[in-house]
């Protein structure tokens, strides 16, 4: 007979075609006997069996006789007839379960009737120990208490020996986890064992020293019965652990395998109930941390539960098919293998049925139809459960695994499709030199299809991992630990940005918290939420920490805008990678473009260096190396100095550069930066190219050597002791710092002047009420040359930071009288709440009213400013998007659309993109500006600079202005936008397409638009260069330091400052400003010289450094052009030719004879001394100290305007009211202006005020 493959050969002794699964006829040459099967053979008995085998014989087939046997060899010492012993096995069981169980019973039966017994007495001898106690007052109850201590003893060794054994079998401790998690993989080893032995036959004859299964079996169960008793040990309740599945599991297993020890046979029997351990499996995997989510543990809790059902209910079917009914004389037995009834049983739960296999014995057809109850409903359960499970698991839910050799970052925070296009474009740009980093975004929400679809563009340098920086697990799956760095990027158009900054703040916090070391960037939104950044112990911004505040540099560009048009397009295109397009057209576009594909870039020195000072080092990298230093980074000596590095932007010709000084330099490619680096006097000096200055020989010598020097050469070189703003000892050898100068003057121990770091103007804190000027009196005061700073905002609106905007204004490095008046138009409700930053500055009032109302504008003389500022508040408070920008865009075009009349002729002139008035070198109504002519009469708002603030392309109609001069339609503006699509709103004649870039559009490059979102180039540059930050914040902010930064955070407000020398000292930096070519001592190149020139004149004489132009949009053009838009050209090459309106970008130095005498504010070269105090009492503000005082002010002024008019003349001006239908004019008595007023109130345009008379300085080439 064939074999069944399915095993269990010993148990099926019946079944012609089974052969109990082992289908071995033994012959009398292999001595084996034939057993016959009959009712009487069931007997245990042999003489009942011998004596009942003659009547049996005849009803019983020989060929199922042949089968029904049990393989026998002559090595092992089995019952020689053949006998079948699974009783044998199943007994061991059942007496050891049912043994216990009644031992435990009788135990607490026997308990209990003692307790009730001795109930009775306790009374007793309760009651004679209370009235004991009551008698004896002086306390005999000693020898109760020794019993007492003899009871707690023997209780307390029982509950010793319990609580260890409980903390064997416990996972709380070490040993415990140890011996769990080795019972569960014994018991799988055991399981494994029966999966082998299940293709042998149900009981067989062994010997337990050759069969090594067996005795691996044996080994495994003598640990189950050892680790059975600690648990028996360890158990409160005896009998509700005797009856627990896993005490059940061991009464069925362990027994038997001693009984086959003992008979020298096996029995396959139950041995499947290990299987029912596999239940166990999460509670494992939770021991051991690898679980650690809810959904992971119900998950193997489902799977767990279904597979040991399923592989239990198959080992059952497997023992009842091969050896067949009892009552049957195990004759009905079929031969199949153990996976045959794993696939039987999954076909049956499955309600499939296909019928190939099926079960034939009674026993195995009566489980099946309970097991299809059980099953079924498990399956229908279960399975759509794991299955939605799966399948619910994160697609991004891996692990981040890092590459050796190559690091990677960790981006955070608010991520969009908009905030990681353009995060990724500038961070993986090409001109990087060489970008070795990996990036990883990591988000609690996983990304829609378009962002999908850019992170599988850029999959070999990104990747994506659905979670959050809140859970430490996450914080692990990205390897936060071994990140380079850890970038958080914020909402810019949240409704709250407070909200937002405190979201990104728990993120930092996370962050430290799981590693303090990582280094983190970060955006804020509002300036005032950097305070909590100090808070964290781990934040440190010496080891590279950052946050880059939106409020305070956007704020920041603007304010540079109020002091140098156009300065906010040049440095935004200097941090933002942009590569070079090319134009062969001569447009404006051509020359724009080749200044836009530079960037700001740092390099070592080269030792050629050493010794020189920092403008010769400067000329010669820009005329030989084709490089533009701005900037280096000086390394105090000095051990009492806060800070022993420091950004020194243009320190003029007192510092000499050290040893390894770190260099910022303006270039197109990081490449060309290495030139300064390899540069080498001996090997290059004679070379022309600056292509072919690479890495000599003397170079390699030179990098076996320290990079620095010792302090002693440090000093000979002059790096400590030329330093700025080390020490009072260590002052700049100038020629300007002479006794009795403005720093003496200003060293007043009574007033405070400067805040106590000595960076800004300060002032006593004053009340709003003391700054607010009526509509009337604002009308009365001559204003002119002042900051209108009009604010939509109510009191819901969050606050915008004004202080950011007012603190570039006030520098210290500016004089007293070079401070612009600021004028604040706006709901006096949200200004209370910007006061208290705002009221420790100078020379700030405030008009109560709107912007959209055209008498507030020319109550505060709009057409008098040097700048006008719209701002809203309201950008992200309105839910339709294309509103949100309603009021700002209103407002723009409501000035535009505004006529002035022309009583200051002059300012005309001078008002031309900052055209200074010493360029009227014949007629003051003829000369022509910037190819256009003056009008005699009428003067426009052209050049006033407007800069707004918009949100969202609000697609409003567009209202249609007249062109004339007349009329406002030729103020300059500068735009700040929140969405870069707005641009298209700003002006009417160009030609930009809706879908061009920003920094493409004409208004950007004008220096009339600026995005917010430019600064999100910070971050990538910051990461690669942390002094770039600090760069632009230093030329941004006016000075704004960590320290500052950490007294604000302390106290919310500068806190004023005695004058001291080191405060004063603190003054001497540079600043931005504009030079104009039509006069002063740049005037001959003005007209087809080279920038070149240029560059290395000012920089010998004046120790100024030029980094770029402001030119006429139409100036390459031959005919005439009455177009005064701009646009900004950086870095321009040593041979590009100038052109009389050219205004240079520069980088002065302080000036302190300015300073000396308060009314001296001549500012061009045919002005008097005599004069300009006229001018400057007739243009000044009066002082709104005095508030109670106010009528009698307000008439001694009228009298003295009055005795003033009658001097100098009366004339009609025509004036424009704010009624909505047509204007019309009204006569009003106004004060004509002579041109050197005019000069006076646009002191800060002429070339002659930007440079002092000083001598020019020896040139060290």
């Amino acid at each position: 007979m064939a074999n069944g493959g399915g095993g269990g050969g010993g148990s099926s002794g019946g079944g012609g075609d089974g052969g109990g699964g082992s289908g071995l006829r033994m012959s009398s040459n292999i001595h084996a006997n034939h057993l016959s099967l009959d009712a009487s053979s069931s007997s245990s008995s042999s003489s009942s069996s011998s004596s009942s085998s003659s009547s049996s014989s005849s009803s019983v087939h020989e060929p199922k006789m042949d089968a029904l046997i049990i393989p026998v060899t002559m090595e092992v010492p089995c019952d020689s007839r053949g006998q079948r012993m699974w009783w044998a096995f199943l007994a061991s069981s059942m007496v050891t379960f049912f043994g216990g169980l009644f031992i435990i019973l009788l135990w607490r039966t026997l308990k209990y009737l003692w307790t009730v017994c001795c109930h009775c007495g306790g009374k007793t001898k309760e009651a004679q120990k209370i009235n004991n106690g009551s008698s004896q007052a002086d306390g005999t109850l000693k020898p109760v208490d020794e019993k007492e201590e003899v009871v707690a003893a023997e209780v307390g060794w029982m509950t010793s020996v319990k609580d260890w054994a409980g903390v064997m079998i416990s996972a709380q401790t070490l040993t415990g986890r140890v011996l769990v998690v080795l019972v569960f993989a014994l018991s799988i080893g055991a399981l494994v064992i029966y999966f082998i032995d299940s293709s042998n036959p149900i009981e067989s004859c062994q010997n337990f020293y050759k069969d090594f299964t067996l005795q691996i079996d044996m080994a495994f169960n003598v640990f189950f019965l050892l680790y059975f008793g600690l648990r028996f040990i360890a158990a409160n309740d005896k009998l509700w652990f005797w009856l627990e599945v896993n005490s059940v599991v061991d009464f069925f297993t362990v027994p038997p395998v001693f009984v086959s020890v003992y008979l020298n046979r096996s029995w396959l029997g139950l041995r499947f109930l290990r299987a029912l351990r596999l239940i166990q499996f999460s509670e494992i995997l939770q021991f051991l941390n690898i679980l650690k989510t809810s959904n992971s543990i119900k998950l193997v809790n489902l799977l767990s539960i279904f597979i040991s059902t399923w592989l239990t209910a198959a080992g059952f079917i497997h023992l009842v098919e091969n050896s067949g009914d009892p009552w049957e004389n195990f004759q009905n037995n079929q031969a199949l293998t153990y996976w045959e009834c794993v696939y039987l049983l999954m076909v049956t739960m499955s309600t499939v049925g296909y019928g190939d296999v099926y079960a034939k014995t009674t026993l195995g057809r009566l489980f099946m139809v309970f097991f299809i109850l059980g099953g079924l409903a498990m399956f229908a359960s279960y399975v759509p459960e794991i299955i939605e499970l799966i399948g619910n698991r994160k697609k991004y839910g891996g692990s981040y695994s890092a590459v050796s050799g190559r690091k990677h970052i960790v981006v955070c925070g608010h991520i969009t499709l908009e905030s990681v296009s353009n995060f990724l474009k500038d961070f993986l740009h090409k001109d990087r030199d060489d970008v070795n980093v990996e990036i990883v975004f990591l988000h609690n929400i996983s990304p829609n299809l378009e962002l999908e679809a850019l992170f599988k563009r850029h999959f070999t340098q990104v990747e994506f991992y659905q979670g959050s920086v809140l859970n430490p697990h996450d914080l692990a799956r990205v390897k936060i630990e071994s990140a380079d760095a850890c970038l958080i990027l914020a909402n810019k158009y949240c409704a709250d940005p407070d909200a937002e900054d405190a979201s990104n703040i728990m993120r930092v916090i996370s962050i430290k918290n799981y590693h303090p070391k990582i280094r983190i960037i970060t955006q804020m939104l509002q300036y005032h939420n950097k305070a909590h950044l100090l808070n964290i112990p781990s934040w440190n911004w010496k080891e590279g920490d950052d946050a880059i505040c939106l409020a305070e540099l956007k704020l920041g560009f603007i304010a540079q805008s109020c002091l140098a048009q156009g300065l906010s397009t040049m440095l935004a295109n200097l941090f933002s990678m942009r590569s070079f397009i090319k134009i062969e057209e001569d447009t404006w576009q051509k020359y724009y473009l080749e200044g836009v594909s530079n960037e700001m870039y740092t390099e070592y020195l080269s030792s050629a260096f050493v010794g020189l000072s920092f403008p010769t080092v400067c000329e010669l990298c820009f005329v030989k190396l084709k490089l533009l230093m701005i900037a280096i980074e000086y390394k105090s000596a000095n051990r009492e100095s806060r800070s022993r590095k420091r950004i020194l932007i243009n320190p003029g010709n007192h510092l000499k550069i050290q040893e390894g000084t770190l260099g910022f330099f303006i270039a197109s490619d990081a490449k060309e930066v290495k030139r300064a680096f390899f540069y080498c006097k001996a090997c290059h000096d004679d070379v022309t190219d600056p292509k072919r200055i690479k890495k000599c020989g003397c170079r390699r010598l030179e990098d076996e050597q320290p990079p620095t020097l010792s302090p002693k050469k440090k000093q000979r070189n002059g790096g400590m002791r030329n330093s700025p703003n080390s020490s009072p000892k260590l002052m700049r050898h100038d020629p300007l710092l002479i006794p009795g100068n403005d720093q003496i003057d200003n060293m007043d121990s009574n007033v405070k002047k400067y805040d106590s770091t000595g960076m800004f103007h300060w002032c006593a804190p004053k009340e709003i009420e003391k700054v607010i000027l009526t509509r009337s009196e604002a009308a009365m005061t001559v204003l002119s040359g002042h900051v209108v700073v009009c604010i939509f905002g109510d009191v819901s609106s969050a606050l915008i930071g004004l202080r950011n905007l007012v603190m570039p204004l006030r520098a210290s490095n500016f004089h007293y009288h070079e401070l612009k008046h600021i004028v604040f138009v706006g709901s006096i409700e949200y200004l209370k709440r910007e006061w208290e930053t705002l009221h420790n500055f100078p020379k700030v009032s405030i008009l109560p009213g709107t912007p959209l109302s055209r008498a507030d504008l020319r109550a505060v003389n709009i057409n008098l400013c040097d700048m006008c500022v719209i701002l809203s508040a309201n950008q992200n408070n309105i839910d339709d998007t294309s509103l949100q920008d309603k009021e700002c865009i209103l407002a723009s075009l409501n000035i535009k659309s505004m006529q002035f009349d022309d009583s200051i002729g002059v300012l005309q002139a001078n008002s031309q993109g900052f055209t200074p008035p010493g360029m009227d070198r014949s007629s003051p109504d003829n000369s022509p500006v910037h190819g256009m002519l003056r009008q005699p009469s009428i003067t426009t708002g052209v050049n006033i600079p407007i800069i707004t603030e918009l949100a969202k392309p609000g697609k409003l109609p567009l209202v249609s202005v007249n062109q004339e001069k007349n009329s406002g339609t030729h103020i300059l503006m500068i735009t700040e936008l929140v969405n870069d699509t707005n641009v298209q709103f700003l002006d009417q004649d160009d030609d930009d397409d809706p879908d061009t870039e920003l920094y493409l559009t004409q208004p950007f490059a004008c220096g009339t638009a600026f995005a917010v979102s430019v600064l999100d180039s910070l971050m990538s540059a910051t990461y690669f260069n942390d002094n770039i930050l600090t760069l632009i914040r230093t030329l941004v902010t006016g000075g704004a330091t960590p320290e500052l930064e950490a007294l604000i955070a302390e106290e919310n407000a500068l806190r004023g400052g005695y004058s001291t020398p080191q405060t004063l000292a603190n003054r001497d930096r540079c600043r931005v400003a504009q030079l104009a070519l039509l006069d002063g001592p740049f005037a001959d190149l003005g007209d087809g010289g080279c920038y070149g020139d240029l560059f290395c004149k000012a920089l010998k004489t004046y120790n100024m450094l030029c980094f770029g132009i402001y030119r006429l949009r139409d100036a390459h053009l031959s005919t005439p052009s009455q177009c005064t838009k701009r646009y900004v050209i950086t870095n321009p090459p040593y041979e590009f030719e100038l052109v009389p309106t050219d205004l240079i970008f520069c980088l002065m130095q302080f000036d302190h004879n300015a300073g000396q005498s308060r009314a001296s504010l001549s500012h061009s070269s045919h002005s008097s001394q005599s004069s300009s105090k006229k001018s400057s009492s007739v243009h000044s503000i009066p002082s709104t100290a005095n508030r109670p005082n106010r009528p009698k002010s307000r008439e001694s002024r009228d009298k003295q305007n009055a005795t003033r008019m009658t001097r100098m003349g009366q004339a009609e001006k025509k004036w424009f009211t704010d009624e909505p239908d047509n204007a019309y004019p009204r006569n009003i008595q106004t004060k004509p202006m002579s041109t050197h007023m005019a000069n006076q109130i646009n002191q800060y345009k002429s070339t002659s005020s930007l440079i002092p008379p000083i001598r020019e300085v020896e040139d060290e080439c």
